[in-house]
C-alpha cells in the first residue's frame, strides 16, 4: 500500500464541501485508507494506493483531474510520501 498526501489551498469549508462532492463520484470500497484535515491553510487528504505504481497511474490521470473539476476542487500539490508498513484504524470519523 502507498499513501500520498494532496494539499489542496482555500477556504477549508468550500473546499471539505467539494471535497464530500468528490468522493459522493466513487465507489466506498475503492477507498483502502482515505483521510481528509483541515488546515490554517485548506484541507490536506491522505490517501493510500495498492502500490506506488497505481498511484502515479490514478494521481495523474484525466478520470481524476476532472473528478477535482467536476466538483470545484483546484489542483493539489500532491507529494507522494511512501509505502505503508503499519495501519490500524478503528472506526469511521466525521465532524
Amino acid at each position: 500500500m502507498f499513501m500520498a498526501s494532496y494539499e489542496l489551498i482555500g477556504d477549508p469549508d468550500t473546499l471539505l464541501a467539494a471535497h464530500e462532492r468528490m468522493l459522493a463520484g466513487f465507489p466506498t470500497d475503492s477507498f483502502l485508507l482515505h483521510l481528509s484535515v483541515r488546515t490554517e491553510r485548506g484541507i490536506t487528504i491522505y490517501d493510500t494506493c495498492p502500490s506506488r505504481e497505481q498511484f502515479e497511474a490514478f494521481s495523474t490521470s484525466e478520470e481524476f483531474a476532472a473528478a477535482l473539476a467536476g466538483a470545484g476542487l483546484p489542483t493539489p500539490r500532491v507529494t507522494p510520501l511512501g509505502d505503508v508498513h503499519y495501519l490500524y484504524v478503528g472506526a469511521e470519523v466525521r465532524q
